[in-house]
């Protein structure tokens, strides 16, 4: 019996490219563009292992419906197959449940072993995410929270805080209060020195 793939991204013709690859091995029990349809095609469709992007556009990311997927009654295993590598990503992908992180430049025969070894329950990471996750242990990354990180986000385009305030619908003394705790959890003085030591760390990404 051949093991059922749920598949999860926004872009259709990487969507359909991955269905197209997988189904020479796999049954591929459907395909979902939203966090929203991967959860519901989860609990109805009953596959074996989700391959799932983490950006989904609006609504629902890939880490919440990872979240909400390893919630379920018997749940799939989730492997995360995407572009981004940062550390923040990673961990708070393995954090939601996910069995497995894939970076979308694996080979064919590495996603198919993922996808096989997954089933079984077995982890499954990239060496370069491998080698990310125990410099991690060994050197713990600050535990920044999301409305930190935009800001960080923010900071490295080069918005001011009035601007930033404007972009995120906060107060402009509520940003001087993240800026505070983001200087603190990465030891810090300035915002130049914010931004390089997150790109550093990849706690974001340049744009």
């Amino acid at each position: 019996m051949r093991l059922r793939v749920l598949v999860v991204d926004d872009h259709p013709v990487v969507r359909f490219g991955l269905a197209g690859l997988l189904q020479r091995d796999f049954e591929v029990v459907a395909e979902a563009a939203t966090g929203e349809d991967a959860v519901r095609h989860a609990a109805t469709l009953t596959p074996d292992v989700v391959l799932m992007d983490l950006q989904l556009g609006a609504g629902v990311d890939g880490v919440e419906a990872t979240k909400r997927i390893r919630a379920l009654p018997d749940p799939p295993e989730v492997v995360v197959l995407t572009t981004y590598d940062s550390d923040a990503d990673v961990v708070r992908a393995v954090e939601a449940g996910a069995t497995g992180y894939l970076l979308k430049d694996a080979p064919p025969d590495e996603l198919a072993d993922a996808v096989r070894r997954a089933a079984k329950g077995q982890t499954v990471l990239s060496p370069d995410i491998a080698r990310r996750l125990m410099r991690t242990v060994r050197d713990p990354v600050p535990a920044l929270s999301k409305r930190e990180v935009e800001i960080l986000d923010h900071l490295a385009r080069g918005l001011s805080n009035r601007e930033i305030a404007k972009a995120l619908f906060i107060s402009e003394a509520t940003v001087k209060t993240h800026l505070v705790r983001i200087f603190d959890k990465l030891g810090v003085e300035t915002r130049t020195a914010a931004v390089t030591t997150a790109v550093e760390r990849k706690l974001i990404r340049l744009r």
